[in-house]
């Protein structure tokens, strides 16, 4: 573990050295957590994004909602959605998912503004995601093709946590058990609206919440725990 710490400090270091002035060097300049943190008091940033398809490589992202945890509250003031300008049509399927449409597109902020307002807001921060592969994937696709080069991003994922609970109890997981909405259900937890990117930002945030507390909130729980 004390391996893993040195070298991901040593990759940001690295990756310091080498970036150009500009949102990516800016993230790299605040250390990341460290692991050994309990995780009541380590800095998150719950995010989500709204895409065009699952394949970064040629789908976009359309929308991006994030909001802060500071020790263990979420900060509805920091709350932050925004969406971005495209110029690729979207098919009807996505639309039907998303609610996202060509003229909302066309009339979004341009990628740069809000991959570097991201960047910011992410800074000294671990990501919290449901499915974090999605934002974490995506994310590096836009910093490479923005900057040249994309930052390590770790990341808490809400659904290998209930993944792992489940597996540790020899419990069969069905067809759409580790889905958001239905995790939060077993915390009896609101429902809220879904495939928008800012409230599933803020469902993801208070069900990782919701699973912290049902670990024992009472003791320490280092980061590394929760760790993608």
């Amino acid at each position: 573990m004390f391996d893993f710490l040195f070298s991901a400090e040593n990759r940001r270091r690295k990756l310091l050295e080498s970036a150009a002035e500009g949102p990516v060097k800016q993230y790299l300049s605040v250390p990341l957590p460290d692991l050994r943190s309990d995780i009541h008091t380590v800095p998150l940033l719950a995010l989500d994004f709204e895409t065009s398809g699952l394949n970064p490589s040629s789908d976009c992202i359309l929308s991006v909602g994030y909001v802060a945890v500071n020790g263990g509250e979420i900060s509805l003031s920091t709350a932050c959605h925004q969406l971005i300008k495209s110029s690729e049509a979207l098919t009807e399927e996505s639309v039907v998912i998303h609610k996202i449409t060509d003229d909302a597109s066309a009339a979004g902020e341009s990628i740069e503004a809000v991959i570097g307002n991201l960047l910011q807001a992410l800074a000294g921060k671990v990501m919290v995601a449901h499915n974090a592969k999605i934002e974490t994937t995506f994310l590096a696709q836009a910093c490479k093709k923005l900057y040249g080069m994309s930052p390590h991003f770790p990341a808490i994922d809400t659904m290998l946590i209930a993944k792992r609970w489940l597996e540790r109890r020899n419990k069969e997981i069905g067809q759409g058990d580790l889905r958001l909405f239905n995790l939060r259900k077993q915390y009896g937890l609101p429902m809220y609206q879904a495939h928008n990117a800012l409230s599933d930002a803020i469902a993801t945030a208070e069900l990782l919440q919701a699973q912290i507390a049902h670990m024992d909130s009472d003791r320490k729980l280092p980061l590394k725990q929760f760790i993608k």
